[in-house]
């Protein structure tokens, strides 16, 4: 299953610090469907991401009752992407 969407780049300065785009309440309530079926463990999703002519492989992370995707610093990199950037999001649940 593929989603899209737009969402803005935040940081949490966590333990482990990274950039993340938040996954709208309608894509993460398929994913929480979905789930089940495709999860490894923890509730993360493994799925492939493309932002603009990037791709890489992550997985979606459970926060707040919906998911939010990492952002990998090679993918904002080769797309120039900055901290408060909105960017165009598709997602392929199962990598």
């Amino acid at each position: 299953m593929e989603f899209r969407f737009r969402g803005e780049i935040w940081y949490w300065r966590g333990p482990s610090p990274f950039h993340f785009v938040t996954v709208t309440a309608d894509e993460s309530a398929v994913s929480a469907e979905l789930a089940p079926g495709v999860s490894y463990g923890w509730g993360m999703i493994p799925v492939l991401v493309r932002i603009g002519h990037s791709e890489t492989t992550t997985s979606l992370w459970p926060k707040d009752g919906g998911y939010i995707v990492p952002l990998k610093k090679s993918l904002r990199e080769s797309e120039g992407l900055e901290l408060g950037d909105t960017v165009a999001v598709t997602l392929r649940l199962g990598g």
